[in-house]
């Protein structure tokens, strides 16, 4: 791991890799026209069905528990473990590949029409 991290240009695939994910889900719930706000720092990401910007603690609980508990359930049936809890992160790591992300982004389009059509209830 440690000459993994030592490798020129390492955290510079890695955060490209998580800002792949969360502009994606951040662009699926726009296409799906759910209210939601990503964001991500190197290796770590968050999101929230919160229109956004989630800036604090009050923001974040203004955010859609109902639909992240739908997305949460949907993403596990097609085999994405996500946190599971809406105030935590997730991380990416270098051994997720491309297909990785894409089989995820593929996973959260189906997911996320649960979700939009579980409304606010949050």
């Amino acid at each position: 791991t440690l000459r993994e991290l030592k490798t020129r240009g390492t955290y510079t695939r890695l955060e490209a890799k998580t800002r792949t994910l969360a502009e994606g889900l951040a662009e699926i719930a726009k296409e799906a026209g759910v209210p939601f706000s990503s964001v991500w720092v190197g290796a770590m990401f968050g999101f929230f069905f919160h229109p956004g910007p989630v800036q604090n603690f009050d923001h974040a609980r203004k955010a859609s528990a109902e639909r992240f508990r739908t997305f949460f359930h949907a993403m596990l049936e097609r085999g994405v473990y996500l946190a599971p809890s809406p105030f935590e992160s997730g991380f990416v790591s270098t051994a997720h590949s491309d297909r990785d992300l894409a089989r995820t982004l593929d996973a959260a389009r189906e997911s996320m029409e649960a979700a939009a059509r579980a409304g606010d209830g949050g």
